[in-house]
């Protein structure tokens, strides 16, 4: 995200077409995906760029299916642009994991993978897309916050300070858990072959 001039005005702006989603102006989700739909292509082609996956849908597809689907999920209580790119971040991933799911119905056997690339964001790869997905609903249910952090920063591509905002919990924090989140996915996603006993000794 650019810190030009222009940045803090438009912010404020989103908020305030956000606010008036909220109280049932329809119109205003679509002025406030306007202000934002280069942030939106841009998360977009990230993840075209580093998940195979994501490679069969256009930017602007799956920007498109992001919008209808936060049409059809309705008000949500959307506070500022940071939140609103968090929550088009999580619905990307949705929109990732229902393409491979319908690829792998029609083609059993052809993995589709992930592969993280993005800068300051090291995922172990190379990794199944469904199979990320289960390990995050695991982790969800372990560490909702750290399931949070691992969305944002991937999904979203989110900064350590822009997660920080979004979460309400100090950069500190969100380093520290990001480190953890990361470490027991890899455990998670590719587990240690187990350690043979050793042979028996004779009496």
């Amino acid at each position: 995200m650019s810190g030009s001039a222009n940045e803090e005005p438009r912010t404020g702006e989103v908020t305030s077409l956000l606010a008036a989603w909220r109280e049932g102006d329809a119109a205003a989700l679509d002025q406030v995906v306007g202000l934002v739909y280069e942030e939106l292509r841009r998360m977009a082609r990230l993840r075209a760029r580093h998940d195979r996956a994501a490679r069969a849908l256009q930017p602007t597809a799956v920007v498109h299916e992001v919008y209808l689907r936060l049409v059809n999920m309705g008000r949500l209580r959307i506070e500022s642009q940071q939140h609103f790119l968090a929550m088009s971040g999580r619905l990307m991933r949705q929109v990732l994991v229902d393409q491979a799911r319908r690829r792998d119905a029609l083609k059993r056997g052809e993995p589709m993978a992930l592969e993280s690339g993005m800068e300051g964001v090291v995922l172990p790869e190379p990794v199944e897309l469904l199979m990320l997905d289960r390990a995050l609903g695991e982790l969800a249910a372990l560490d909702r916050r750290q399931h949070d952090i691992v969305e944002l920063r991937y999904f979203a591509g989110l900064t350590i300070d822009e997660v920080s905002t979004a979460l309400g919990v100090s950069p500190a924090t969100v380093e520290r858990e990001w480190a953890v989140a990361r470490a027991w996915l890899f455990d998670r996603l590719h587990p240690r072959p187990p350690v043979p006993a050793p042979p028996a000794t004779e009496p």
